[in-house]
C-alpha cells in the first residue's frame, strides 16, 4: 500500500510539473507573438510602432490606429511622438542607438538617404504605381526607393478672409497682393481696421525649415539652376549678402517684423498661439502650412474662409516666386529591417496598403488629418480651405517645389540665426553671414 501511494504521489508531481511547465512555455510564445508574431489570420498579435513628426495630427494618427485594428484585429499599432524641440532625425537616431526603433518612421525627406541601410526596399510595394509624379524621386537611390511619400504639404501667407474683407472694404482678391510693397499696403489696411496684421511664429523649424529655404527654392523656376545655387553656395562662391532673391525675401521679413502681433516680444510666442489669434480673426495673416488647419479650425467659430498668399520677393509682380506657393512631398514613412520581424515588416506595409486603399486609410489622411495626398487613385478633395488653396495653386502650376532635401541640423541651426535677426540681436549682413559659414561647413 505504502509502495502504491509512493508511486501515485510522483506521478501526481509529475503531472503538475508538466501543467506548469506547459503554462510557462504557452504564456511565453504568446507574449513573444503578441510583440514579433505572424499576422497570417490566425490568432496571434503582432504588434508594431511608428515614429510620428507631424504633432499636430497626434490624436488623428491615434484615431488611425484604432479604426485599422478594428479592421485588423490582429495588429496592434501604436504611435510614438517625436518630443517638442526635437528634430524627427534626432529622435529616430537615438531609437536606434538604444537597439529599440519604431517599425514605422516618418521622417523628412532630407533624412531618408541617412537612413536607407536600415530600412526596407519599398520599390516593389503596389501603392508604387499610384504615386504622382516624382513624388519618390528624392527618396531613391541606385534605383531603389525607400519610402512612402506621406503627405504632400505647401506653406506661405495664410489669411482670414473676413478679416481681410474688412480691412479692403470689400471682397479681399489673394491676386492683389503679388509684391512686397502690396503685402505692406494689406499690412496697414489691416491695423486701420483695428486688427493687428500678422503673427509670426518664432519657432526655429518654422523659420528655419520653412521661410529661410525660400532664398534658396526661388532663386530660379528651374530646379536645375536653384541645385547650381545650392552647390555654389557650399562652395563658398555666392555672396549671400548681394543676392537679389535673398535680400528681397529678407525686406519681406522686415516688413512682417514690422507689423507683427508679437513686435514688442518677438521670441515669446508659441506655435498654438498662431492658430489662436487667426481663427479667432484677431490677426489677418499667419506665416505657416496647410497642416495647421486641425488647430486654426479649432477656434475657428464662425464657418470663417481661409487660403493663401505666395511670399513676395520683390516688387516685380512677373519675378519667381511672387505668385507661386512652396510646395512638395514633405513627410515620408520609412520601415525599419534591423529590429522588426518579419511579420512586423508585413503589418506596417499593411498600415500603408490601408492608407492608400481602404476607405476609412483615405478618409483618415485627406478629411481628418487634412493632408494633400500623393497618390492618384485617392480621389477625396480636402475637405478644409487650406487643402483647398494649395491644390488650386497645384493645379494653376504656380508652384515653387520646396527645399525638401536640406540637411538634418538646418532647421535648428539656421532657424536659432533667424530667431536673432527676428530679435534685432543681428542684422542682415551678420545672417547671411552665419547663413554662409553653415554651408561652407556642411559636410
Amino acid at each position: 500500500m505504502k509502495k502504491e501511494q509512493r508511486w501515485t504521489g510522483i506521478w501526481v508531481l509529475s503531472l503538475i510539473m508538466m501543467l506548469v511547465l506547459s503554462a510557462c512555455g504557452g504564456k511565453a510564445a504568446t507574449d513573444s507573438n503578441a510583440s514579433s508574431g505572424s499576422n497570417d489570420g490566425g490568432s496571434e498579435n503582432v504588434k508594431i510602432t511608428m515614429l510620428n513628426s507631424k504633432s499636430e495630427i497626434n490624436d488623428q494618427l491615434d484615431q488611425a490606429a484604432k479604426d485599422f485594428q478594428a479592421e485588423n484585429p490582429n495588429i496592434i499599432l501604436e504611435i510614438v511622438p517625436v518630443g517638442s524641440g526635437q528634430s524627427p532625425f534626432e529622435k529616430a537616431s537615438a531609437l536606434y542607438a538604444s537597439g529599440n526603433p519604431t517599425t514605422m518612421m516618418m521622417l523628412d525627406t532630407g533624412d531618408v538617404e541617412k537612413f536607407k541601410d536600415r530600412v526596407l526596399d519599398l520599390t516593389s510595394e503596389p501603392w508604387m504605381k499610384d504615386a504622382v509624379e516624382n513624388s519618390t524621386t528624392a527618396t531613391t537611390f541606385d534605383g531603389k526607393n525607400y519610402a512612402f511619400p506621406f503627405s504632400i504639404e505647401g506653406y506661405g501667407f495664410i489669411y482670414n478672409q473676413k478679416v481681410l474683407d474688412q480691412a479692403v472694404g470689400g471682397t479681399f482678391d489673394p491676386k492683389s497682393v503679388e509684391t512686397t510693397a502690396q503685402l505692406e499696403d494689406l499690412f496697414k489696411k489691416i491695423a486701420a481696421a483695428g486688427k493687428a496684421p500678422l503673427i509670426i511664429s518664432p519657432m526655429d523649424w518654422s523659420l528655419g525649415a520653412h521661410y529661410l529655404p525660400l532664398a534658396y527654392g526661388g532663386q530660379s523656376a528651374d530646379r536645375s539652376q536653384v541645385d547650381q545655387f545650392m552647390n555654389d553656395l557650399k562652395a563658398g562662391k555666392v555672396d549671400l549678402a548681394s543676392n537679389a532673391v535673398f535680400n528681397g525675401l529678407m525686406d519681406t521679413f522686415d516688413v512682417m517684423k514690422t507689423y507683427n502681433i508679437d513686435k514688442a516680444s518677438p521670441l515669446s510666442g508659441t506655435y498654438e498661439r498662431g492658430p489662436e489669434v487667426l481663427g479667432k480673426g484677431e490677426v489677418g495673416i499667419w506665416f505657416m502650412g496647410n497642416w495647421a488647419w486641425p488647430q486654426i479650425s479649432g477656434f475657428d467659430t464662425a464657418d470663417g474662409k481661409y487660403g493663401f498668399l505666395p511670399v513676395p520677393v520683390s516688387n516685380n509682380a512677373a519675378d519667381f516666386g511672387n505668385s507661386q506657393i512652396s510646395a512638395a512631398v514633405s513627410k515620408r514613412i520609412l520601415l525599419d529591417k534591423e529590429k522588426s520581424t518579419p511579420a512586423q515588416q508585413e503589418a506596417a506595409k499593411k498600415f500603408l496598403d490601408w492608407i492608400v486603399y481602404k476607405e476609412k486609410g483615405q478618409d483618415f489622411l485627406v478629411k481628418q488629418a487634412s493632408i494633400i495626398p500623393a497618390f492618384s487613385n485617392i480621389e477625396l478633395e480636402p475637405a478644409d480651405p487650406l487643402g483647398k488653396s494649395i491644390s488650386e495653386y497645384i493645379k494653376a502650376g504656380k508652384i515653387e517645389e520646396s527645399m525638401s532635401t536640406l540637411p538634418a541640423d538646418h532647421w535648428s541651426k539656421l532657424g536659432a540665426s533667424m530667431q536673432k535677426y527676428l530679435a534685432n540681436v543681428i542684422d542682415r549682413a551678420g545672417l547671411a553671414s552665419e547663413i554662409q559659414a553653415y554651408w561652407t561647413n556642411v559636410k
